[in-house]
C-alpha cells in the first residue's frame, strides 16, 4: 500500500481556528450548502454514497437496509432536542461502544463539543440535507461534509441513535466519522482514546487500575474537573468473553465513558463515588450504590438532587470508587491540553510534531530486539535545556501514532504494534548507525509494544540531547506516523534525516603506457582481442570482458553483470560521446570498480552475493553518497527485490545512476555560480 513522502521537520501544532474543507469538489460546507438551496435540491454526497460500500467492506449487509433522510423517518426531526447530551448516544447494530464512550464524554464539555458539532445546523428553512462535522487528524482540524440519509431497517436506525427519536444529532456525528474512516464497518472495535483525541487534538494517557497510582482518585477527580475525557473498560482473557456479563452487570471488553466523580455524606462518613455510563443505554451495574440499592435511602433527597441521582435504565450509574478499581481494568483520559496530573496547576505546554514513515527495506527496522535493522528507523534528535520549575529534571509527553489504519482497513491493514526507544544522544551529529545502538542502552522508553493507533507516556530526564526512535515491533512494516513532543518547558526537536550530500574522490588519471602495470596489460591484450585496433568496445564487447574478469575473482560471489548495467557503464565514462569505450575510459571504470566491489563486500556480511537493504545507506556513504530518507526510500523500492536483498548488478547501477545525477548537479552549481558572477560584474 503507497506511502508518501512526509516531510520530517518539526512543526508547530495548529491551532484551532478554521478547519480544512475535505469534499472533493473543493468546496466548504456553506458553498455546496448555497448550490443545493439555489438549486432547489437535497444534497446528496458522491463521497460517501447511500450504499453498500459505505456500510461494509468485507461483508455484504446481513439485511436490507434502506437509507431514509430524517424527515422520511419521523414528522419533526431536530438536530439537538434541549442541549447535547450524553444520553442521546444509545448504541445501534454496529460494534463502535469505543466510539460511543467517548460521544458521551464529549457532551460534558460544551466547548468541546461546540467545535466538533457546529450548533447552528438545524431542519429548519434553510434546510439542504447537508450537515458538517469537525474532527483532528495528525496536527490538523478537518471539516467532514456529509448528506444525512442515514441507514435504516423497518423504519429506525440501525446504527448510533438518541433515546429522542426526532434528534439526530448524535446519528450523522457517527455517520461523518464513517465517513473519515472510510465505512462503518471501519468503525467496528477500538479504543475510546482514539476518538476522543479526533475530538480534541489532546494527548492521551492509560493507566491499569490495579497499577494505579495511590492518588488515582484525585488523578481522575481533576482530569474530570479540567473537562479531560475518560474512558474506562474491563478485560477478556479471550474472544469468547467479549461483551460477556458478570453477575454484577458489567460488560466485559465494552468501552464505558466516566461521566463523574465525588463524594456523598453516608451514615456519617464520606463514601467516594464515581459514575459510569454504558453507550447502550441500558444494562448496568447492580451492586452497591447501583440505581435502586439501598445505600441511596441513607442520602438526603438534596444530595441525590445534587449528583443528579436517579433510578432510571438509562445505562448511566454510580459506583463505591473501590469497587471501581476491583471491577474495571484500564482507565483511558485524554486531556484537552497536557496539563499535569499531579499537582492543580494549569501549565502551558510546547509542543511541536514530526510526520515521518517506515518503509520496508529501508527506515522500517523494527524494535531493539532487531540490532541489524533498528539502527535504520527513523530518528528524532530532543534538546532538552530547560529544567521544569523548582525541579531537577525536564518533564515533556512523547505520543507516537500510526496514521490511517482504521481507514486502510479495507486493504487489509491492522493497527500495528508501535513503541518507541530514548536515547542519550552522543555528540556527533548525523543518523546514528548501528554500533551506537549495540553499545549503548536506552535511557527511557515507552512502558510497552502495543497494538493501539497512539502510544504515549510522560517521562522525566535530566537536561541534555536525546535521540528518540520510533519503531514498529516487527521489522519490515510499513506505516505513516506522527510523533508529538509536549514538554513543560521548551524543548527543540530535529530529525536526524541526513541532508543530501555528496563527497566523491578526484577522478583518477590513467597510468602512462610505459607504466602498465600487469592487470593494465591483461586488459589491453584482452581489449585488443575483442575491440579490434580502434581500441574501442560496445556495451555488448564491455559485458563480456567484465564477465570474464570478474569470474576469475576468487573473493566475489555474484552473477552476471546485465548489458543494461553496462550501457549505463559506458553513458558515465563515453567522454567521446560515441557510444563505446575507449581503453583509457576502461581503465578509469576499472579503478572505480575495485572501489565499489571492495564497499559491496564490506556490507555483504553472509557473503550470499547480495546485501540487505538496510545496508544501502551505510554502503552508499562509503562511496560518498549522503543520502535522506525519502531518496533512500526510493532507492530502495527501484533495486532490491522482495527478500529486501540487493544484487551487485543492482547495487553498481545505483552508484552509476548517482554518479551521473551528481555531475549535473554540479554543472548546474557552476553554471548558477557564472550567472551570479555575470550579474554581480555588472
Amino acid at each position: 500500500m503507497p506511502y508518501l513522502y512526509q516531510d520530517s521537520k518539526p512543526r508547530p501544532p495548529v491551532l484551532p481556528g478554521t478547519a480544512r474543507a475535505t469534499h472533493s469538489s473543493g468546496k466548504a460546507y456553506q458553498e455546496l450548502k448555497q448550490e443545493c438551496l439555489h438549486k432547489g435540491v437535497l444534497f446528496e454526497d458522491p463521497d460517501f454514497p447511500a450504499c453498500n460500500s459505505s456500510l461494509f467492506f468485507s461483508e455484504e449487509p446481513p439485511i436490507p437496509f434502506i437509507w431514509k433522510r430524517p424527515r422520511d423517518i419521523v414528522k419533526d426531526p431536530k438536530f439537538i432536542v434541549g442541549g447535547a447530551t450524553r444520553t442521546d448516544i444509545c448504541q445501534g447494530d454496529l460494534g463502535d461502544c469505543w466510539l460511543l464512550a467517548a460521544i458521551a464524554s464529549l457532551t460534558l464539555n460544551e466547548k468541546t463539543l461546540a467545535r466538533v458539532v457546529p450548533l447552528d445546523q438545524n431542519f429548519g428553512p434553510d434546510y439542504a440535507g447537508i450537515f458538517h462535522f469537525q474532527f483532528w487528524q495528525h496536527n490538523e482540524w478537518l471539516d467532514v461534509v456529509i448528506d444525512d440519509r442515514l441507514p435504516t431497517f423497518k423504519g429506525r436506525l440501525v446504527f448510533l441513535h438518541s433515546a429522542e427519536h426526532n434528534e439526530f444529532w448524535s446519528a450523522l456525528l457517527e455517520k461523518a466519522y464513517a465517513k473519515l474512516n472510510g465505512s462503518y464497518e471501519a468503525l467496528k472495535g477500538g479504543s475510546t482514546i482514539e476518538a476522543m483525541e479526533d475530538f480534541t487534538g489532546g494527548v492521551g494517557e492509560m493507566y491499569e487500575v490495579k497499577k494505579a497510582p495511590d492518588n488515582f482518585y484525585e488523578i481522575l477527580e481533576k482530569a474530570l474537573k479540567r473537562c479531560s475525557m475518560v474512558g474506562c473498560s474491563i478485560d477478556t482473557s479471550s474472544a469468547a468473553e467479549s461483551e460477556a456479563k458478570t453477575p454484577f452487570g458489567l460488560i466485559k471488553g465494552h468501552a464505558y465513558s466516566v461521566t463523574g466523580i465525588d463524594e456523598v455524606s453516608y451514615r456519617g462518613r464520606q463514601v467516594r463515588l464515581i459514575r459510569i455510563r454504558n453507550p447502550w443505554g441500558e444494562v448496568e451495574w447492580n451492586g452497591p450504590w447501583s440505581d435502586n440499592s439501598l445505600e441511596w435511602r441513607s442520602v438526603s433527597p438534596s444530595e441525590q438532587r445534587r449528583l443528579s441521582q436517579a433510578a432510571r435504565d438509562d445505562g448511566e450509574f454510580w459506583m463505591k470508587f473501590e469497587d471501581f478499581k476491583a471491577h474495571f481494568d484500564k482507565v483511558e483520559i485524554c486531556n484537552l491540553t497536557p496539563d499535569a496530573l499531579e499537582d492543580s496547576t494549569a501549565h502551558k505546554w510546547e509542543v511541536t510534531i514530526h510526520q515521518g514513515s517506515w518503509v520496508r527495506g529501508s527506515t522500517a527496522g523494527g524494535c531493539r530486539n532487531f540490532l541489524e535493522t533498528f539502527w535504520t528507523n527513523p530518528q528524532i534528535k530532543l534538546h532538552l535545556t530547560e529544567k521544569d520549575d523548582g525541579e531537577d529534571d525536564c518533564t515533556f509527553i512523547a505520543a507516537l501514532m500510526q496514521k490511517d489504519r482504521r481507514r486502510l482497513r479495507r486493504l487489509g491493514a491492522e493497527m500495528l504494534t508501535i513503541g518507541y526507544s530514548i536515547y542519550e544522544s552522543p555528540s556527533r551529529d548525523g543518523h546514528l548507525g548501528k554500533d551506537f545502538f549495540r553499545y549503548h542502552p536506552s535511557k527511557a522508553r515507552s512502558k510497552t509494544y502495543i497494538n493501539l493507533r497512539e502510544v504515549s507516556n510522560r517521562f522525566k530526564l535530566p537536561p541534555g540531547d536525546y535521540i528518540l526512535v520510533p519503531t514498529t515491533f516487527e521489522p519490515h512494516q510499513e506505516a505513516d506516523f506522527c510523533l508529538r513532543i509536549f514538554s513543560e518547558k521548551k524543548a527543540i526537536t530535529e530529525d536526524l534525516d541526513e541532508n543530501v550530500a555528496i563527497d566523491l574522490p578526484e577522478p583518477i588519471n590513467p597510468t602512462p603506457t610505459p607504466q602498465e602495470t600487469e592487470e593494465e596489460k591483461q586488459f589491453r591484450a584482452l581489449f585488443e582481442q575483442i575491440s579490434g585496433k580502434d581500441m574501442e568496445i560496445s556495451a555488448e564487447e564491455l559485458q563480456y570482458v567484465l564477465n570474464v574478469v570478474l569470474k576469475k575473482a576468487k573473493n566475489i560471489k555474484f552473477k552476471n553483470l546485465s548489458l543494461i548495467s553496462c550501457r549505463n557503464i559506458i553513458s558515465l565514462m563515453d567522454i567521446s560521446g560515441n557510444g563505446k569505450l575507449e581503453f583509457s575510459e576502461f581503465k578509469v571504470f576499472w579503478e572505480k570498480l575495485k572501489k565499489w566491489i571492495d564497499i559491496f563486500l564490506q556490507f555483504d556480511f553472509d557473503k550470499s552475493g547480495s546485501m540487505s537493504s538496510y545496508e544501502l545507506r551505510s554502503a552508499l556513504k562509503a562511496a560518498g553518497y549522503q543520502l535522506n530518507n525519502y531518496l533512500l526510500q526510493l532507492i530502495v523500492l527501484r533495486y532490491s527485490d522482495e527478500q529486501f536483498q540487493i544484487e551487485f548488478d543492482d547495487f553498481l547501477n545505483c552508484l552509476i545512476r548517482l554518479e551521473n545525477a551528481s555531475r549535473v548537479f554540479q554543472a548546474l552549481s557552476v553554471k548558477n555560480n557564472e550567472f551570479i558572477n555575470l550579474n554581480i560584474g555588472e
